[in-house]
C-alpha cells in the first residue's frame, strides 16, 4: 500500500516509532543487492519529502556501496516488519559527516531505540532523502 512520506498517517509513523531493527538494502558496485541489518530512524518532516536516517562506522561496506553510486546519491531501500505488520521507506542515500549531523542522527537513534550509542570518531550519516514509503502497519 503506498503511503505519502511526508504525511504517513499515526500507525504507520507509530510503527517507525516502536523499537524494531531493520534492513538496509544498497547496490554494490556490480548491481547486486548488499542487505543489512540497521536501526533507524525516520523524518517525515526533514528534507523535502521525508529522510531517514543510519548511523553506521564510515569504513562498512554500505557506507562504501553508497559512497561508489556518485554524488548523485544510490537508490536504497530500509524495511522492517512485525508479524503482519510491514513498512518500507525507499530514496536516494548520500553520506553525511557534519559533526551536527552526526550527532543530531545519534540522537534520534537513542530516542527510538532507548540508548546512546559509544561514542566513535568514524560515524557517518547514511541519510536517505525519501521518494517512497510503502507498508501495512
Amino acid at each position: 500500500m503506498a503511503i505519502d512520506p511526508r504525511n504517513p498517517g499515526a500507525s504507520y509513523l507509530g510503527f517507525w516509532r516502536e523499537y524494531h531493527m531493520s534492513t538496509l538494502t544498497t547496490p554494490r558496485p556490480d548491481g547486486t543487492p548488499h542487505v543489512v541489518a540497521v536501526g533507524v530512524t525516520y523524518d517525515p518532516e526533514g528534507g523535502t519529502r521525508g529522510l531517514a536516517r543510519v548511523i553506521t562506522n564510515k569504513h562498512s561496506r554500505k557506507v562504501a556501496n553508497v559512497l561508489a553510486a556518485g554524488p548523485e546519491g544510490a537508490r536504497v531501500a530500509v524495511c522492517q516488519v512485525d508479524k503482519g505488520r510491514w513498512a518500507t521507506l525507499e530514496g536516494v542515500a548520500t553520506i553525511r559527516t557534519e559533526p551536527e549531523i552526526v550527532a543530531d542522527a545519534v540522537s534520534r537513534y537513542a530516542e527510538r531505540y532507548g540508548r546512546t550509542p559509544t561514542p566513535n570518531p568514524d560515524r557517518v550519516v547514511i541519510e536517505i532523502a525519501l521518494t517512497r514509503a510503502m507498508g501495512r502497519a
